[in-house]
């Protein structure tokens, strides 16, 4: 081991007493993916004397959790690749790392310049709920062109916007021809999945009710189905919502179909080291369609 290194082991022993270093000092005996190791332990150190330290505000506590959440962290393994659109401006970047690491965007109180109802709150949040700002739509349909692409690489039959003309709004009580998001042919049992994409903040009320992580894309995910489900089974079809969430979290619809989807692509085109590819790139388009949001609401401010 080199003196860099054991000069970081010596403090790391000094700010973690609790943690068994035995083994680490020797290359013959250090674990697998040492460093990793390492730095997870002191991660975690930081993360719980922040917790006992000092009063983390609301807001604060539920980004936190927001953050330590499935799939959250998997836009950040993506590779970036511009054939693909896989890629962010260094503004865009910057600017989905404020927003998760809840450094300010805009001036407090700042009076929305499209819906003219609310305040841009200083961390963005009203700029990525707001249906009525373009962004909006933009998310949305970056989202559900990822995944439709998604499906064409791992071959499976799949159409976009595809006029099934049976969605139904029960309190109209006929058909309003909306199209599926993506219509996925001989989904279930032979049948054709009707795919419904739905992203929320999982911030909007925050501190009207107790937050659990999550809860937002649930309640998304569960509405879709009172809405649209039967109107699918009526006609020989099954319904799937895919709700997200601005920080990553994914419905267990999604997490299901995600899943079902990336064992087809590796069993037709990919190799066993790229088991998560599919979570990665769905993460990164919903950071993308985030971040794209927020810059579009920013004026000129030094970033």
């Amino acid at each position: 081991m080199d003196s860099d290194y054991v000069c970081a082991l010596a403090c790391l022993r000094d700010t973690i007493p609790s943690f068994d270093f035995s083994g680490f000092a020797n290359k013959d005996t250090a674990p697998p993916k040492a460093q990793h190791a390492l730095a997870s332990a002191l991660f975690s150190k930081i993360v719980h004397e922040i917790e006992v330290q000092f009063d983390l505000t609301v807001r604060q506590r539920a980004v936190f959790e927001c953050l330590r959440a499935p799939h959250a962290q998997d836009f950040l393994h993506a590779i970036p690749i511009d054939g693909l659109g896989q890629h962010m401006s260094p503004v865009e970047y910057r600017t989905i790392l404020k927003y998760r690491l809840m450094i300010p965007l805009f001036p407090v109180d700042e009076v929305s310049p499209v819906c003219h109802k609310a305040c841009l709150d200083s961390f963005g949040e009203h700029a990525v709920h707001c249906k009525e700002l373009p962004g909006f739509k933009y998310r949305h349909d970056l989202v559900r062109d990822v995944l439709f692409y998604i499906f064409r690489c791992a071959g499976i039959s799949a159409k976009k916007e595809a006029p099934v003309n049976f969605l139904t709004d029960p309190l109209e009580g006929r058909s309003t021809l909306r199209p599926a998001d993506i219509l996925v042919f001989g989904w279930v049992g032979g049948k054709h999945a009707c795919v419904d994409l739905t992203g929320v903040s999982p911030l909007v009320g925050l501190g009207s009710c107790v937050f659990t992580v999550g809860q937002a894309a649930l309640k998304a995910a569960s509405g879709k189905v009172i809405k649209h489900e039967k109107a699918c089974l009526d006609n020989q079809h099954v319904f799937i919502p895919f709700a997200f969430d601005t920080f990553g979290f994914l419905a267990p619809e999604a997490v299901d179909l995600l899943s079902r989807v990336q064992r087809v692509m590796h069993s037709n085109v990919m190799t066993p080291r790229s088991m998560d590819v599919v979570f990665k790139r769905l993460s990164f388009a919903i950071k993308k369609g985030v971040a794209s949001q927020l810059v579009a609401r920013l004026r000129t401010i030094s970033m």
